[in-house]
């Protein structure tokens, strides 16, 4: 059994919100870039270029990305050999806390969805925790902002819809949410298990790095095809039109009842955060 002080996961995700809230991942980056060479509309070009410098900016100066500086959710893989001394979920909270203020990241929480009265210190996190084996504890902070949050979307399909019922929802929602998520955005998607678990799992895809590949071939066709047909809806960087309305697609399935058929779209902006780190 390994123990690990509780005082270590606060300064851990601490680092992980400002760090994910400062830097955008490779996969990302590169993206972005590849977007920007294919483009040949003047606007969307422009557009491309002009996150790609904020980005760079941003990582260089230690400013945030964006102004939204998102909900915390984090993904905390427990090994089943490591022990927390202390209370690991206040940890993690007192993290969030220390990490936006000492990165001077917006505080964008409220206490109540209807009286909405602002935390003042962005918490309560968002924690969904799972477990694994060996003494480590790994980490992933992925701030989340609503832009492209309020674009998502969730419906129980019937299994006759099949795949084209699902690709068609994706699309839908894309298609709604045009230029609100601030594009080129990331399509996760969940399929299967209950309500809640296709959310989750969608939320989950968004942490895939660009570029990877779905391991069931199935699957891995159904993203490409989905990427060209969001793609080809034009409604491109910034809203500008132009090629680049998505970077990538990403499905995550799991086993579902015989009679439902749960499908979530979860977008990410063109700059979906994420930092982990293994303790």
């Amino acid at each position: 059994m390994r123990i690990i002080e509780a005082a270590l996961i606060t300064e851990a995700v601490a680092k992980l919100c400002i760090e994910a809230n400062i830097v955008i991942n490779d996969s990302l980056r590169n993206a972005l870039i590849n977007a920007g060479e294919k483009e040949t509309l003047t606007l969307p070009c422009h557009a491309l270029d002009t996150i790609i410098k904020n980005a760079e900016i941003a990582k260089k100066e230690r400013l945030p990305i964006c102004q939204d500086t998102g909900m915390a959710v984090v993904f905390v893989h427990i090994g089943v050999g490591a022990h927390v001394n202390g209370d690991i979920s206040e940890a993690i909270h007192e993290g969030v806390r220390k990490g936006y203020r000492e990165g001077y990241l917006r505080n964008s929480v409220v206490g109540d969805p209807v009286n909405r009265v602002n935390t003042g210190d962005n918490t309560p996190a968002v924690i969904h925790y799972d477990f694994t084996a060996g003494e480590q504890i790994h980490i992933t902070v992925a701030p989340k902002g609503f832009g492209s949050e309020n674009m998502s979307g969730i419906r129980m399909l019937n299994p006759s819809d099949g795949i084209e019922g699902a690709e068609d929802f994706i699309l839908e929602t894309v298609s709604k949410g045009g230029a609100n998520p601030c594009p080129p955005i990331i399509v996760g998607v969940g399929i299967g298990g209950t309500m809640e678990k296709a959310a989750l799992i969608a939320k989950q895809a968004l942490l895939r790095d660009l570029g990877s590949v779905n391991r069931d071939p199935f699957w891995a066709e159904a993203e490409i095809r989905l990427l060209g047909r969001i793609n080809e809806l034009g409604i491109g960087a910034s809203g500008y039109g132009g090629k680049s309305t998505a970077l990538g697609v990403h499905i995550n399935t799991y086993p579902t009842h015989i009679a439902g058929l749960p499908v979530a779209v979860n977008i990410g902006c063109h700059a979906t955060r994420h930092s982990s780190i293994r303790i």
